[in-house]
């Protein structure tokens, strides 16, 4: 690998590790470099790379959340539910949606979902809608007040991130917060509910990685994950420390000037719609 390979790998493992978890759209940042600088796609092992960095910085960051969770979980299939079992139960329970719809309709979605005009309009629309219910928030709950239609409702909004531009974590913190929790209980459920996600993601990506049997860069896919691992855990940090001092307004103002840019894009090179 040459001089800039190695700066194409280092600046997309840090896009994948800052917006696997902003309310900004992953695929709306990826699509930009091939479409702007004619990037090549790094392959099916670097994405696997970064997705496992991406999880082990998330579940390193909520290794203490996660460990409880995961005990309680346990303890629950005996007949003793506390709070940790249950907001594991409802993380479960949030999955399913997602799972469901990734099994439904991923093949529609990689055919008619990629075209930039349809990642522009998704980032401008639930852009708009995530200001929206932060402007509305009443902020009144938090998780342990959570509800299984809480969950199921949040499991359906994160559903429709298939659709490229949506944004993972930007339509769970939208539902949540549209739902009455506060700004800190939206963030931190939306994270833990990336875990399971990421994982699955991962897993399939890795078994179609093994079918392939293709040739792996193994340095590149390491340096990947490990990149987007540490980009992913100060995104995660700051974020959350950040996140009562300036609410969504910048990542929404930041959506909008996205979603324009992309429509730039589109309009500017015809070929862009794939």
């Amino acid at each position: 690998m040459n001089v800039s390979e190695w700066i194409q790998t280092a600046l997309l493992a840090i896009l994948q590790g800052l917006t696997e978890f902003l309310p900004i759209s992953s695929s709306a940042h990826l699509i930009l470099p091939s479409q702007l600088w004619g990037w090549d796609d790094q392959g099916l092992a670097f994405d696997v790379g970064v997705h496992v960095g991406t999880l082990l910085a998330v579940m390193f960051y909520f290794r203490r959340e996660v460990l409880l969770m995961t005990r309680a979980w346990f303890r629950s299939l005996g007949g003793h539910t506390d709070a940790e079992g249950r907001l594991a139960w409802l993380v479960v329970l949030a999955t399913l949606p997602a799972l469901v719809a990734g099994f439904v309709g991923s093949e529609i979605i990689g055919v008619y979902g990629r075209s930039v005009l349809v990642i522009a309009g998704t980032t401008l629309i639930f852009g708009v809608l995530l200001g929206w219910a932060d402007a509305r928030r009443r902020e009144q709950r938090t998780t342990t007040e959570m509800s299984v239609k809480d969950a199921g409702l949040i499991g359906l909004a994160q559903a429709l991130a298939l659709i490229p531009g949506t944004s993972r974590s930007g339509i769970t913190i939208t539902a949540a917060l549209m739902l009455g929790f506060d700004r800190q209980s939206a963030a931190r459920f939306s994270f833990l509910l990336s875990i399971p996600v990421i994982l699955g993601a991962g897993t399939l990506k890795g078994l179609e990685l093994y079918q392939e049997g293709s040739s792996t860069h193994w340095l590149q896919v390491g340096a990947g994950a490990l990149i987007a691992g540490l980009s992913a855990l100060a995104c995660i940090h700051l974020f959350l420390k950040w996140l009562d001092r300036v609410g969504m307004k910048p990542f929404v103002i930041y959506r909008l000037l996205l979603g324009m840019l992309l429509l730039v894009t589109y309009f500017a090179w015809p070929g862009g719609a794939a």
